[in-house]
């Protein structure tokens, strides 16, 4: 679904990706995880064309990504970033149909469409006329990814969207994120800096270190048999928090 092949792109002359080989399938989710400033928000841009590569070529469902191509594959892609990027000016609701609205749906569509994601991001519709200042962090971001899937499209990608709120308020999300992913089996890149959290929420975890994989696979891979020193470190500076994900689900289940 996603392939950037060979990709490099630089800020100011300071190269942050350098020659990166990723593959996303369908259907999957991939976590990307790494120190601040490995890149990894940068991956998300670069699939979204929000940022264009110096070389190498990013493919969208197959096809290599050009400019004529940016506006329907956004229209195809959720993207919800770490504080949701509501407009504070606009209620839930006008938030979470804003897309709809401007592709002109018909209302009674968009209501509907509405209703169905309120049930499954289990935000209460009472909430749906107010403003974002007067929602919680947790229900700031269940309207986000309201309005990252509004258009149901095939790809989300989630920009370290948890890691703003408290543990508790996370941990609830964390578990309402991973089901809500496996019910509509999405194609999923996930962001964040947390591995016990790209453990839960991830098919498969890609270390980034200074713009390149380090190392990929599951949690266990990286922790049994890591690829360098660094992949050492970066899992002892998190092995406090790590939670193995059998654990973790059966911990949400009770």
């Amino acid at each position: 679904m996603i392939a950037l092949e060979a990709v490099c792109k630089s800020f100011s002359g300071q190269p942050v990706i350098q020659g990166l080989d990723l593959r996303v399938d369908r259907g999957e989710s991939v976590a990307l995880v790494g120190p601040s400033g490995c890149g990894k928000s940068t991956v998300l841009r670069l699939i979204l064309g929000l940022l264009r590569p110096e070389s190498g070529i990013i493919r969208f469902d197959r096809r290599a990504l050009t400019r004529a191509d940016l506006l329907s594959v956004r229209r195809r892609t959720g993207y919800v970033i770490q504080d949701g990027g509501l407009f504070p000016h606009l209620t839930a609701r006008a938030n979470a149909t804003l897309m709809a609205r401007e592709l002109r749906w018909q209302p009674e569509k968009i209501a509907h469409r509405l209703a169905e994601l309120a049930e499954l991001t289990r935000f209460p519709v009472d909430g749906l006329d107010r403003y974002p200042t007067e929602l919680s962090g947790g229900q700031r971001q269940r309207v986000a990814l309201m309005r990252a899937l509004m258009l149901d499209p095939d790809v989300l990608l989630l920009d370290e969207p948890l890691g703003a709120l408290d543990p508790l308020i996370r941990f609830d999300l964390q578990r309402d994120l991973r089901a809500i992913i496996r019910r509509l089996g999405k194609t999923v890149v996930l962001v964040t800096h947390d591995l016990s959290e790209a453990a839960y929420l991830g098919d498969r975890l890609v270390l980034l270190r200074d713009g390149a994989i380090e190392q990929q696979g599951r949690l266990v891979d990286l922790q049994a048999a890591p690829a360098s020193p660094f992949v050492s470190r970066f899992v002892a500076a998190q092995r406090t928090h790590l939670v193995d994900e059998p654990s973790r689900a059966q911990g949400a289940a009770r």
